[in-house]
């Protein structure tokens, strides 16, 4: 958070569409809270299961989402009507 008041604007003044720019935020938000060494999700996860559940089967377990979650994000990355499409239809622009 501490680069995002600083680089968004230049990124819109290079043309990036802001819509766009706060879904990838969101996005990369979202994908930290499943990765190391942070991981929120993760430990909320910890306090929920079992005690027989291992911290360790839950991170590996998490492995498969981060990676959809790291496709999803490259697909927004290269195609940015992905993210702006749906506001563009609503508003009717």
């Amino acid at each position: 958070f501490i680069l995002v008041p600083i680089l968004c604007p230049v990124l819109i003044m290079m043309g990036a569409d802001p819509v766009w720019l706060g879904v990838m935020i969101a996005m990369n938000l979202q994908t930290s809270f499943l990765t190391p060494p942070f991981g929120f999700a993760l430990f909320y996860l910890r306090a929920a299961a079992p005690a027989s559940v291992k911290t360790t089967q839950i991170w590996r377990g998490a492995v498969p989402y981060i990676g959809l979650q790291l496709v999803a994000l490259s697909l927004v990355a290269f195609f940015p009507a992905l993210a702006t499409a749906l506001p563009t239809w609503m508003l009717g622009n």
